[in-house]
């Protein structure tokens, strides 16, 4: 990693400072410095990203196509610097670090193959007699300058989500990569730098959150993609005045796992879902429900393989359970775990934290009104409860202000359809955890989890509108 890196500011690297310390998250030091903007250097940005919509709208597909495959090339050629760097400023595992940066290539891959397939359709007008003369048909055309920001816990590939399908679409753009990691998507922007997107394009801007209202407030932004907490998530819409806004927020992912499920199979996704990255996820595994007639056997058997995750350096080829982003965070989650047991939880697992490093933890019996069941957690625990009816356990899902995703393992066909129709959320995982995702697919939220949907194609969805044509023959 670097000393020092620079924002990037309509396409070019500057650094009007070095006043953001990015901390080693397992070490504590001060790993390294990168400029924050202030409102005028924001205001500059937003003014060119303007300017660049017509060359971007002009530029062809295939040409956007080669940006962003350049940019394969690029993140190909530095992974280990990229996972590396993800490692240090994150805390993931290196392993987990390394499995992010080959996302990140993906979803710049599925954008470069979207990038020329941004389709509009024939539309037949004769419906009736009075529009026997007319033909119609409708394109979808970028819908300008947009604002992004992204969250810590996947500095990489949620900055992705959104950078690579604006390219795509020929949208200019201005992101606030978190604080906490922006050294992830300042390489994004190095090499964005290299290639020949129109002045302007992007900007890539670390700001505190108090001197980025623009991004937020701004009228000549026509779009505001937001990735973070629910309460920040929510305020920003509600400031955001005219522009479309897209929000991929929090969630409290259940995962149901019914008297026919595997065990081994089930018990070994499940660990990987709750406690990956430190359960810092937004569709980590939080909420277990168990059959009654098989709940016993899986509880022991997680909180056996719970209890032998490696935690430590995430530099470490064998480290499965890192430092949190901070210990302040770490230490919000401890005392969710002790709220719990004093209302009557039963510890299976873990509940030791020091510093930044909070044990992997597991417990069952939850009161239903403790923030560990119906709060997102956003760090390594998990909770379990039993149930003796399907539906009834469809219920419990549903029993929360967040919807992102579910997983039920069950090998009745039947039942997985139900769930598919009753459970309130933006996607159902069948034989797996909510944690899983391919970053094709339609990603995204309802209730307080969010509104929208991430994934390249449904994201130009939002950056592009639909403009139609009608033809009259006399």
């Amino acid at each position: 990693m670097q000393d020092q890196y620079p924002l990037y500011l309509a396409n070019r690297p500057e650094a009007p400072n070095h006043d953001l310390e990015v901390i080693d998250k397992y070490t504590g030091e001060v790993a390294t410095r990168v400029p924050l903007a202030d409102p005028s250097l924001i205001d500059r940005a937003i003014e060119q990203a303007v300017a660049a919509e017509a060359p971007c709208r002009e530029l062809p597909a295939y040409a956007r196509q080669e940006i962003l495959n350049h940019c394969i090339r690029r993140f190909e050629q530095r992974f280990d610097e990229l996972a590396l760097a993800l490692c240090i400023e994150a805390g993931k595992p290196i392993r987990d670090a390394r499995g992010e940066v080959t996302r990140l290539i993906d979803t710049f891959r599925i954008a470069a193959e979207e990038a020329v397939r941004i389709y509009g359709e024939v539309m037949p007008m004769d419906i009736s007699p009075r529009a026997r003369s007319y033909r119609g048909m409708w394109k979808r055309v970028p819908i300008g300058a947009c604002s992004f920001i992204s969250p810590f816990n996947f500095p990489l590939n949620l900055t992705a989500h959104k950078v690579a399908p604006a390219i795509a679409a020929g949208c200019p753009f201005v992101l606030k990569p978190a604080s906490a990691t922006p050294v992830g998507a300042l390489i994004i922007g190095e090499i964005l730098a290299e290639t020949e997107l129109p002045t302007g394009t992007f900007s890539i801007l670390p700001a505190s959150r108090a001197g980025a209202d623009r991004f937020t407030t701004d009228e000549r932004l026509k779009l505001l993609s937001f990735t973070g907490s629910p309460g920040v998530g929510w305020d920003l819409k509600a400031r955001a005045g005219k522009k479309k806004v897209v929000l991929e927020l929090g969630g409290n992912a259940a995962v149901v796992v019914d008297a026919d499920a595997d065990i081994d199979d089930a018990t070994a996704r499940i660990l990987f879902g709750a406690y990956y990255q430190s359960g810092q996820s937004c569709i980590s595994v939080q909420r277990i429900l168990v059959h009654e007639s098989i709940y016993d056997r899986f509880a022991a058997k997680l909180a056996a393989q719970v209890a032998e995750l490696a935690m430590g350096d995430p530099k470490q080829e064998e480290t499965f359970i890192g430092p949190m982003i901070s210990a302040k965070e770490a230490e919000r989650v401890e005392s969710w775990i002790h709220a719990a047991t004093a209302a009557g939880a039963r510890l299976l697992a873990g509940g030791k934290r020091e510093g930044s490093m909070l044990e992997a933890t597991l417990l069952e019996d939850v009161p239903l009104d403790q923030p560990l069941c119906c709060e997102e957690v956003f760090g390594p625990v998990a909770i379990l409860s039993r149930f003796s009816d399907f539906d009834q356990a469809l219920d419990s899902v549903n029993r929360s202000t967040f919807g992102l995703q579910a997983g039920i393992f069950t090998r009745d066909i039947y039942k997985a359809h139900r769930a598919w129709d009753i459970l309130e959320v933006g996607g159902v995982v069948i034989g797996d955890v909510p944690s899983f995702r391919v970053d094709h697919m339609p990603y995204g939220g309802v209730k307080d989890s969010g509104l929208g949907r991430e994934g390249i194609r449904f994201a130009i969805e939002d950056m592009t509108e639909i403009r139609l044509l009608v033809l009259r023959t006399p």
